[in-house]
C-alpha cells in the first residue's frame, strides 16, 4: 500500500500544479482585458471578451466533460484536458505575434479553447487527487492543499501581470509571454507525468445507471435556486477584482507612476484573502452550518460593496503593495478599493456553502447536479462582461457597475435564508 502511494507522488504533485493552473490561466484573463482594450483600442466590454470566452466555455463543456470522465476515466480525461489547455494557451501566445483584428480574434479563440480545458480540469482534478491519495481524510487533505495552491497561483498571476505590464496605455499581448510560457511548460510536464503514471479508475458504470426516471436535479426547487446562486456567485468572485483593477489602472489612484503595479498588487490581495478565507472556512466548517456561513458572508459582502460604492474615494488608506521600480512599500489607495479587497474573505467560502445546500437531499441525482453546476460557472464571464458594459455606458463610472454585485449578493442572501430549503422531500432519491 505504501509503495503504491509513493508511486503516485509525481501524479499527486502534478494534480496540485493543475489545481494552480486552473486559477493561473483563468485569472490571467482579467488583467488581459486591459491589455486588449489598449492594444486594440476597444471599449471595456470588448476587452472583457477574453474573460467571457474563458467562462462561456463552461456552459458548452460542463455536461460533456462530466460524460467524458464517466466514459473515459480519470487518466484519459486528464490527458485530453492538459492537451487542450496547452493548445489554448499556445493559440493565445500566437496572437501576441500577430497584429490588428486578426490578433484580437485569435486571442479570443485561444481563450475559448483554454476555457474548455479549465472546465475539464475542474471536473477531473478534484476526484482524481482524492483517488491518488487513497480517499478518506488523506484525500480530503490533499484536495484542500490543491485548493490553497489554486488561490496562491491566482494571486501570483494578478501580481505578475502588474510587473510585466509597466504601462497599461502601451500594453501588448507579447508582454505577458513569460506568464504564458510558464503555463505551457507546466502543461507539457503534466502531460508527460500523467501519461506514465498509473491512476486508479472507478469501475465501469453498471447497466442500472441507464434506468429512466421522471425526476432529476431540476425537479428540486432548492437545487434550481442553488444553480442560479452558483451562476451569480462566480460572476461576483470574478467581477469584483476585475473591475477594481481596471478602475485603479485608469484613474482610481492618485499617482500615475507605478499605477499598474499598484493596481495589480491590490487586486492580487483580494485573491490572497480568498486563500485566508478558505483556510478559515475549512477550520470553521465543522462548527458552522453552510446556511449560516453563506448568510453571514453575503451580508458582510453587501456591507463592503455598498460602502465601496458610496464612500468618497478621496478618503484613502495605506496598503502594502509593489510599486514597480520603487519596490515594495505602502501606497495610499481609496478606502473603496480596500473594502472591495476585503470581499475576498467573503467570496472564498461561498462556492462550498452553495454547493452543499443545493445538493442536500439529492441522493442519486448528485452527480448529474455537479455537471449542471459546472456549466453554470459561465456566470464568471457573463456578469463581469455586463459590469464592464455598464462602465462604458456610464462614461467610465466604475463604481456604479457594482450594483450588479449588490443584486447578486442579495440573491445569495435570499438563497441562504429561504431558497435553500428542500421542499421536494416527497421525491425518492434512492
Amino acid at each position: 500500500m505504501e509503495k503504491r502511494q509513493n508511486s503516485n507522488v509525481p501524479a499527486i504533485i502534478v494534480c496540485i500544479l493543475l489545481f494552480g493552473m486552473i486559477s493561473f490561466v483563468t485569472n490571467l484573463a482579467s488583467p488581459m482585458g486591459d491589455v486588449l482594450k489598449n492594444q486594440f483600442g476597444v471599449p471595456n466590454w470588448m476587452g472583457t471578451l477574453g474573460v467571457f470566452c474563458n467562462f462561456i466555455a463552461y456552459a458548452v463543456m460542463g455536461i460533456p466533460a462530466g460524460n467524458m470522465l464517466q466514459n473515459l476515466g480519470y487518466k484519459k480525461t486528464a490527458l485530453i484536458a492538459v492537451a487542450v489547455g496547452f493548445t489554448g494557451v499556445g493559440i493565445q501566445t500566437i496572437a501576441g505575434l500577430l497584429a490588428g483584428n486578426l490578433a484580437f480574434g485569435v486571442y479570443l479563440l485561444g481563450a475559448l479553447v483554454a476555457g474548455f480545458s479549465m472546465c475539464m480540469l475542474n471536473i477531473v482534478v478534484n476526484p482524481m487527487l482524492n483517488k491518488l491519495a487513497g480517499g478518506g481524510n488523506k484525500g480530503n487533505q490533499l484536495v484542500q492543499v490543491g485548493g490553497s495552491f489554486n488561490s496562491l497561483m491566482g494571486t501570483a498571476v494578478i501580481f505578475l501581470s502588474g510587473v510585466f505590464v509597466p504601462s497599461i496605455v502601451d500594453a501588448k499581448i507579447s508582454q505577458v509571454f513569460p506568464l504564458m510560457g510558464i503555463a505551457l511548460a507546466i502543461f507539457a510536464v503534466a502531460f508527460v507525468v500523467v501519461l506514465f503514471t498509473n491512476i486508479p479508475e472507478n469501475a465501469p458504470a453498471a447497466a442500472v445507471a441507464n434506468e429512466k426516471s421522471q425526476y432529476g436535479p431540476m425537479s428540486f426547487r432548492h437545487f434550481v435556486l442553488g444553480a442560479i446562486a452558483i451562476f451569480v456567485y462566480v460572476g461576483v468572485e470574478v467581477g469584483i477584482p476585475n473591475v477594481l483593477q481596471k478602475w485603479l489602472q485608469n484613474g482610481g489612484l492618485s499617482v500615475t507612476e507605478g499605477a499598474e503595479a499598484i493596481a495589480g498588487t491590490v487586486a492580487a490581495t483580494y485573491w490572497l484573502l480568498m486563500l485566508v478565507g478558505r483556510l478559515a472556512g475549512a477550520a470553521l466548517g465543522a462548527k458552522v452550518s453552510a446556511k449560516t456561513m453563506l448568510a453571514v458572508v453575503s451580508t458582510v459582502g453587501l456591507v463592503f460593496v455598498l460602502g465601496a460604492m458610496f464612500l468618497n474615494p478621496a478618503t484613502t488608506v495605506n496598503l502594502p503593495v509593489f510599486k514597480g521600480t520603487d519596490g515594495f512599500g505602502l501606497a495610499s489607495v481609496p478606502v473603496n478599493a480596500a473594502l472591495l479587497v476585503l470581499c475576498g474573505l467573503c467570496t472564498s467560502v461561498m462556492w462550498g456553502g452553495i454547493f452543499n445546500l443545493a445538493v442536500e437531499g439529492l441522493g442519486k441525482y448528485t452527480e448529474k447536479a455537479s455537471g449542471i453546476f459546472m456549466a453554470l460557472v459561465c456566470g464568471g464571464g457573463i456578469l463581469p462582461w455586463l459590469q464592464n458594459g455598464i462602465v462604458d455606458m456610464t462614461g467610465n463610472d466604475y463604481l456604479v457597475s457594482y450594483w450588479v454585485i449588490v443584486v447578486c449578493l442579495a440573491y445569495m442572501l435570499f438563497y441562504a435564508l429561504v431558497g435553500s430549503k428542500n421542499v421536494n422531500k416527497d421525491i425518492s432519491v434512492e
